[in-house]
């Protein structure tokens, strides 16, 4: 935090979590929290306090925390010499409560893109399409792939196109049941 800060002492909070402050650059470097039990600034206060978060723990604490949750934070407090402000930061940040959170698996995003330019159509596109269709409803994954209809995918030469997107991958030229076969691998 720089010579101009001097250390006072190590805190031990904890309270109800309302959110993260964004800086000028989109980065979330603080957390507002309502202060329920503070052992080292001032006991019973329900005051409000920002609390500056160190860099590992800003990517973990963005995807775990929700507002109202019960947190305890273990920190150091610094004062500012210039101001006279008082700053909080934070090395350990604990979700306090009953059950503890268990990350759920985001299922990966599936996309067919189909091609619907007159080439692709004429090569056997609606065909791909209605198999593709049928296949999917009969295995029960109809409701989990996105069918988009898309222009020119410029592989004419290979029509019919139609391209599987899983997440950051992509399957080009694949026969209806393969592409049944690896959502089920991935979605199942």
């Amino acid at each position: 935090m720089g010579k101009k800060y001097q250390t006072l002492s190590q805190f031990n909070l904890s309270g109800q979590f309302l959110g993260f402050v964004e800086d000028t650059a989109g980065k979330f470097k603080y957390m507002r929290l309502i202060l329920a039990k503070c052992e080292s600034i001032s006991p019973f206060s329900t005051e409000e306090v920002q609390i500056k978060l160190p860099k590992e723990l800003r990517a973990s604490m963005d995807l775990s925390l929700v507002h109202g949750d019960e947190v305890r934070i273990v920190g150091v407090s610094k004062l500012d010499q210039q101001t006279g402000k008082i700053k909080l930061k934070a090395y350990q940040v604990t979700p306090v409560g009953g059950c503890p959170k268990q990350e759920m698996s985001t299922p990966m995003k599936a996309r067919i893109l189909v091609c619907q330019k007159s080439g692709c159509r004429k090569h056997g596109g609606n065909g791909l399409l209605s198999e593709i269709e049928a296949i999917l409803q009969e295995r029960g994954l109809l409701g989990h792939v996105t069918i988009e209809y898309t222009s020119c995918q410029k592989r004419c030469n290979k029509a019919p196109n139609c391209v599987l997107q899983l997440g950051k991958k992509e399957y080009n030229l694949m026969h209806p049941r393969a592409i049944a076969s690896l959502l089920e691998h991935h979605l199942g």
